[in-house]
C-alpha cells in the first residue's frame, strides 16, 4: 500500500518543481546549479557565521545574495551568518520561552485547552520544519519562521493567534481574583 501511494503521488499528484526537490535535498551537490542551490548557500551561511558571526549587514552570503530568499524561508540562514551560533541560541531561547510559558497552561475549558495547544503545536511544527530545512534536514517546503520571517499574512495570523492566547490568560486571571 505505501509503495503504491508513493508512485502515484510521485507520477500523478507531485508537480517537476516538487519533485526537484526532493531529489534535490537527497544530494544536493548533485544539483547545486538548480534546485540544490538554496540549501547549499543556506549552509555555507550558517556555517561560515562560527560563534558570534560576521556582524549585523556583514554576511557576506545573504548580502550579496547568493542567498536568493533570505528575507523569508531562510531567514535562520541570515541570522546565523550575521550573529553566529550566539545570535540563533539566543533566537531558539526565545522561542523556548514562549513554548514554555503557553505549554504551561492551566485550561478553564476544553476548548480554551485545545486551542492553545492546537495553536502553539502549529508554531512549534513550522518553527522545527523551518529549522531542519535551512540545514538540510528535509527538503525545501516554503515554510516560514515564525514571527521571524517576512510575509505579512503569516505575521498576522500568529499574531491575532498569540492575542487570542492573551485574552483567554487574562479572562483566567480575571475570573480566579473575584
Amino acid at each position: 500500500v505505501l509503495v503504491g501511494g508513493f508512485l502515484t503521488t510521485w507520477n500523478y499528484v507531485l508537480k517537476p518543481y516538487q519533485k526537484d526537490r526532493i531529489v534535490s535535498f537527497l544530494n544536493p551537490e548533485k544539483y547545486k546549479q538548480s534546485s540544490g542551490y538554496q540549501i547549499i548557500q543556506s549552509k555555507i551561511a550558517i556555517g561560515s557565521g562560527g560563534l558570534t558571526g560576521k556582524g549585523y549587514l556583514s554576511g557576506t552570503q545573504s548580502q550579496y545574495k547568493f542567498l536568493p530568499t533570505r528575507h523569508t524561508d531562510f531567514i535562520i540562514s541570515v541570522l546565523g551568518e550575521e550573529f553566529g551560533f550566539i545570535g540563533i541560541s539566543g533566537l531558539f531561547m526565545l522561542f523556548f520561552l514562549l513554548f514554555y510559558r503557553q505549554f504551561h497552561f492551566k485550561a478553564e475549558s476544553t476548548e480554551e485547552f485545545y486551542y492553545v495547544y492546537l495553536f502553539n503545536g502549529i508554531i512549534l511544527f513550522q518553527f522545527t520544519v523551518n529549522i531542519l530545512m535551512t540545514i538540510g534536514f528535509l527538503p525545501v517546503l516554503g515554510i516560514p519562521l515564525p514571527f521571524i520571517s517576512y510575509g505579512g499574512s503569516s505575521l498576522l495570523a500568529f499574531f491575532i493567534g498569540e492575542a487570542l492566547i492573551f485574552r483567554i490568560k487574562i479572562n483566567n486571571y480575571l475570573n480566579e481574583y473575584q
